[in-house]
């Protein structure tokens, strides 16, 4: 098996290869609780590109912690190949939001660091990892330390480190949130060309809406706390697909329609933000 093949192992199968299953998680008990997640399913195929999009507070990075096993009290279930997991499971490779590169290593030594820990031998770990750093377009950085990397490079050092363990399932938590809109787009771009190149299946957890348009197969609309599922939206727009989408009359469409489910959630959003900055002024 090649390495572009090991991410997508059971692509070609048409069954789920990540459910998730009426999903609830609260915080807190009596009065004072707070309900992130609502009974919250859904599914992502082998090799699917699946965003969950929502305003701030709908509970998008609660989920992004029971899927990836960081959090575990919770009810419902997250099943991989149907087998229920509980806690961090092998098959799910994480990217976070916040850069996390190790200061104190090259690119090429952050990448090969999850094989090091697996004992694989260095020419083979050095192989590998030079292999995705060609992936996610860093070929000829690799003795560099992060401090001379832009933001954007350093985040492609973090999803080259996470895809080199060959995990069944990406997921990423707006792993592009502190970029700029130009290095947003192109990151997209090649992430998209990784995600096609590898058959990855990927959940992508973001509260842009150009880059879950750009990116996803299937969108997942998410309600203001509660986080429930409002809606998911299948984005029909052909593949291979690049930036220059963004352009097109489709693409403003789906992010027009998915903006007017939007709109009236983060409008709740604002609405208990300012009731509860009044009650904390009367107080």
């Amino acid at each position: 098996m090649t390495l572009a093949s090991t991410a997508a192992t059971g692509a070609t199968s048409g069954q789920p290869q990540l459910v998730i299953d009426n999903v609830f998680k609260q915080f807190g008990e009596g009065p004072g609780a707070v309900t992130a997640v609502d009974h919250v399913s859904f599914d992502v195929k082998p090799g699917e590109f699946v965003s969950v999009i929502g305003p701030s507070g709908c509970g998008k990075s609660t989920l992004f912690n029971i899927i990836g096993g960081l959090l575990d009290e919770y009810s419902g279930n997250v099943l991989i190949e149907r087998e229920r997991i509980a806690g961090p499971h092998k098959a799910v490779g994480m990217v976070f939001q916040e850069e996390s590169t190790f200061p104190w290593r090259n690119v090429i030594d952050n990448v090969a660091f999850p094989l090091e820990l697996q004992g694989v031998n260095k020419s083979e770990r050095l192989d590998r990892a030079h292999h995705f750093i060609d992936l996610v377009g860093l070929k000829g950085f690799e003795k560099l330390m992060p401090s001379a990397l832009s933001g954007g490079m350093r985040q492609r050092v973090s999803i080259a480190r996470t895809l080199v363990s060959g995990p069944q399932i990406l997921l990423m938590d707006e792993p592009f949130a502190a970029l700029d809109e130009q290095t947003r787009l192109l990151l997209g771009d090649k992430i998209t060309q990784i995600q096609q190149d590898l058959n990855q299946t990927t959940l992508l957890i973001t509260h842009n809406l150009t880059e879950a348009v750009q990116l996803s197969d299937r969108i997942v609309v998410m309600t203001y706390r509660p986080g429930k599922v409002k809606r998911i939206v299948n984005i029909d727009l052909p593949r291979p697909r690049t930036s220059d989408v963004v352009s097109s009359d489709a693409f403003g469409h789906y992010v027009a329609e998915i903006w007017a489910d939007l709109r009236e959630e983060a409008s709740r959003g604002m609405a208990d933000t300012e009731s509860a900055r009044r009650a904390s002024n009367r107080g």
